[in-house]
């Protein structure tokens, strides 16, 4: 090999760097999220009785996360989605997350935001079967984000609370922008969209995908 011709040095040099670099890409699972409900204790016990807990179905990827035995309806002022289930652990605060198209059938606008931002959110009002609740507020479309760890967030470069711009492959192959990154300890790696976005896209759980782009 000719060392001296420093044009084949430089593509060797690039070759080199290419390959190193897709060793080191890190492809994240997709988690496709369906309506679902977050209720305060206050809240779920007017809605199943002083005396009820929430009781788990199955485990999710995120550590302490579960989807509930228990369901509710949300009816807005056009119509009403029946089954839809509560996540657990009960939190501080009632939050309701729908896709756009849910907020159709229910005459609702759901502002995209991040998940606990409950500021400037529609209300809805929330069915059991021992009562219910009208809510002033608490209706989004969370913002499309990825879970990570600290030690991913340092081998992608990346930030609690950074943007980018995430590439989905296969036949409907796009490029989702405005991917929220949220970095907790408590993590498990996996980017969260909702139906309308997985359908849109064709892309099913645990598909994976990659940063393209760091804004």
């Amino acid at each position: 090999m000719d060392f001296n011709n420093k044009e084949l040095v430089e593509k060797i040099t690039k070759i080199v760097i290419q390959k190193l670099q897709e060793e080191k890409e890190v492809l994240i699972p997709i988690g496709i999220s369906n309506r679902h409900i977050h209720l305060c204790e206050e809240d779920f016990k007017i809605l199943f009785g002083k005396d009820k807990s929430l009781s788990k179905f199955r485990d999710l990827k995120q550590p302490g996360q579960y989807a509930a035995n228990e369901c509710v309806t949300i009816k807005g002022s056009k119509g009403e989605l029946t089954k839809v289930r509560i996540l657990g652990p009960l939190r501080n605060e009632t939050q309701i997350e729908i896709s756009v198209s849910d907020g159709f059938k229910l005459g609702i606008n759901p502002p995209i935001k991040e998940s606990g931002n409950l500021k400037d959110t529609p209300g809805i009002e929330i069915i059991g079967p021992k009562g219910k609740v009208v809510k002033e507020k608490g209706v989004i479309c969370a913002l499309r984000h990825i879970h990570m760890s600290p030690n991913d967030a340092k081998k992608l470069n990346l930030c609690d609370k950074d943007i980018v711009d995430v590439e989905i492959t296969g036949i409907r192959k796009a490029i989702l922008g405005n991917v929220l990154i949220r970095v907790n300890e408590n993590f498990e790696l996996e980017m969260h969209l909702d139906m309308d976005e997985a359908n849109s896209c064709l892309i099913k759980n645990n598909d994976l995908v990659k940063i393209v782009e760091n804004r």
